[in-house]
């Protein structure tokens, strides 16, 4: 008999619809697979084989020939598992033919007939409801994140025992069965609202202009980098930055949990990515970790952080090579990885925060601790390239913190995490106000024209620009970068015009960037 069965798989974070056909014949006993397909989806077969005879599932001394289709896609994973035992049961008669008809199956199955979960159920869930199914059979661990898709009925299972039994069943009656799951997107966000971030703001002491800059930064996109010594809350800082971040829209979290999806990284029973992420790789982190790759691409570091941001903690000790990695995905917000097997693209839309000493010993400028040579800083700086440097519109300095801000005698009061957040999202809102109808959604996205239309100057600021500008020998993307901090300023002072003083403050952001990467030798 013959028997065809829908499932799915992934390549790179794009999802296709596959078939597994089965053929049982008489002939010399066999089983033999075709298809284009992997080791591990080869093995398929003898897995399958001994799941189905610890279920109870006596097969025939037959000839059995399975097609994976279409050809010309390379299958890689073990999704196929749980489709080719429904395909071999229904194809020696153990189940109904058409039983499985207008159903997406996917899974791995174990020898003892468990049924596991696999990567990737998000978007093979969003490719099959396009294709016009309704039902998916899938591990009941990713059950839920199957069930974000609206109008699709999604059946959990944990055993062939279990498939088999509602495969059996007639239709009308398997809800009573199994019951499709189901999930309250609302209340996902909700519950996460109200959980506690565990950090803020409110807990540094002093750094009160680092707080600003992060301020200014998460408001409009824009990347920042933090220099200062060891211990004046560097890492802090950047830690805190997602405590006053807009949460994820439903849209932006369906693109951040398609990505963990096909990662691998959802969790049991996890039916969304709802907070924005927070990735902190190690300075030892493969290129292909960092941006994505390896012999079976996967997403890599950089665009795990989409939406979200992404922390290089000593960014200096990150090898430049691997730095300057980040120069196009920085530009173009996704990354493209060619193999043989073809090209795949990952979104990477993240806000770069790097955080880093001045020096080797951490201690520059203050010559009573450095010991380090101008050619030691100098190196150690100049890892750091200048088109990443070019790339990241603010470059603020993190000085050691007084012992009165320590103590908290000072007279400065610590805003909390809940008050910047609320002056950031009226930020964010003029930013879609004004932006409405464009491809722009953050002031930092700008290009020189939308500039000239969006940061209109009077005669007072535009003078204090252009002398500004001569007497620091800036360049025109310096220019251009001021201005669009200016912009993001003003929008957190709700002014509509940019004024003298928010420039002042969006020039201040360019002058650690000269202090460091621009000093004179000796």
């Amino acid at each position: 008999m013959y028997s065809s069965i829908t499932s799915g798989g992934v390549r790179g974070i794009i999802s296709y619809l596959m078939q597994i056909e089965v053929d049982v014949s008489s002939g010399l006993p066999g089983f033999n697979m075709v298809g284009f397909m992997s080791g591990d989806v080869r093995e398929a077969g003898d897995r399958v084989k001994v799941a189905l005879r610890n279920a109870g599932i006596k097969i025939p001394a037959s000839k059995i020939t399975v097609n994976l289709s279409p050809a010309d896609i390379k299958k890689e994973g073990v999704v196929v598992d749980l489709p080719l035992a429904v395909g071999i049961l229904e194809a020696i008669g153990e189940v109904s033919p058409g039983c499985a008809d207008d159903t997406v199956v996917l899974g791995e199955v174990g020898l003892d007939g468990d049924i596991k979960e696999v990567k990737g159920v998000l978007p093979i869930v969003t490719k099959a409801k396009e294709a016009g199914y309704k039902t998916v059979i899938l591990p009941i661990k990713n059950a839920r994140e199957g069930a974000v898709v609206s109008g699709m009925k999604i059946v959990g299972v944990s055993s062939l025992q279990e498939v088999i039994m509602y495969l059996s069943t007639p239709e009308r009656e398997r809800d009573g069965l199994i019951e499709p799951t189901r999930v309250n997107l609302d209340k996902i966000f909700s519950e996460d609202e109200e959980s506690s971030e565990g950090v803020d703001f409110a807990d540094i002491n002093g750094q009160s202009a680092v707080k600003r800059a992060a301020m200014v930064a998460a408001a409009g996109f824009h990347h920042i980098l933090i220099v200062g010594p060891p211990g004046s809350g560097k890492s802090m800082v950047a830690k805190r930055i997602p405590t006053i971040l807009p949460r994820l829209s439903l849209e932006e979290s369906i693109e951040v949990s398609t990505i963990y999806s096909v990662a691998g990284m959802m969790g049991e029973n996890k039916a969304l990515i709802t907070k924005r992420p927070f990735v902190s790789p190690h300075h030892l982190i493969t290129e292909a970790s960092l941006v994505g790759g390896g012999t079976i691409p996967r997403p890599g570091a950089i665009s795990l952080a989409h939406r979200g941001i992404l922390f290089l903690d000593e960014m200096p000790e990150f090898p430049r090579t691997k730095l300057d990695m980040l120069r196009q995905p920085i530009e173009d917000r996704k990354v493209h990885i060619v193999r043989n097997r073809g090209t795949f693209m990952y979104p990477a839309d993240f806000q770069l925060i790097g955080a880093l000493n001045p020096c080797p010993c951490g201690y520059y400028p203050d010559r009573n601790k450095c010991k380090c040579t101008s050619n030691e800083i100098r190196r150690y700086l100049g890892r750091i390239s200048g088109p990443i440097l070019d790339r990241i519109d603010i470059c603020i300095e993190a000085p050691k913190v007084d012992i009165r801000e320590l103590s908290g005698k000072s007279d400065t009061c610590n805003e909390s995490s809940k008050t910047m957040r609320e002056r950031v999202l009226l930020a964010r809102k003029k930013q879609e106000e004004r932006f409405r109808g464009t491809s722009l959604k953050f002031n930092s996205e700008m290009t020189p024209a939308d500039i000239r239309k969006y940061c209109k100057l009077g005669m007072r600021e535009r003078a204090f620009l252009e002398k500004t500008f001569c007497s620091m020998d800036l360049s025109a993307r310096a220019y251009h970068k001021v201005l669009r901090l200016a912009r993001t300023i003003a929008d957190l002072e709700g002014e509509e015009m940019i004024k003298e003083i928010h420039l002042m403050e969006a020039v201040s952001y360019r002058m650690t960037d000269g202090k460091y990467w621009r000093q004179e030798e000796g």
